[in-house]
């Protein structure tokens, strides 16, 4: 019993599908690091258009 276990566990970790698989999460949370990103950037941008007291400034004479 214990040699079949083994040579699954062996054959599990020579299969391709696992690094494949890591592949795709890592591109997966890049996508949603580079949308959480963006998002964070034009809620900042937006706030800062909607500040009455920046729209209201003065340039120096």
């Amino acid at each position: 019993m214990l040699g079949r276990s083994t040579r699954l566990v062996v054959d599990f970790l020579r299969e391709e599908d696992g690094p494949t698989a890591v592949e795709y999460a890592v591109v997966l949370a890049l996508i949603v690091a580079v949308i959480a990103s963006v998002s964070n950037i034009g809620g900042t941008t937006n706030s800062m258009y909607s500040n009455t007291a920046l729209q209201n400034v003065k340039p120096p004479p």
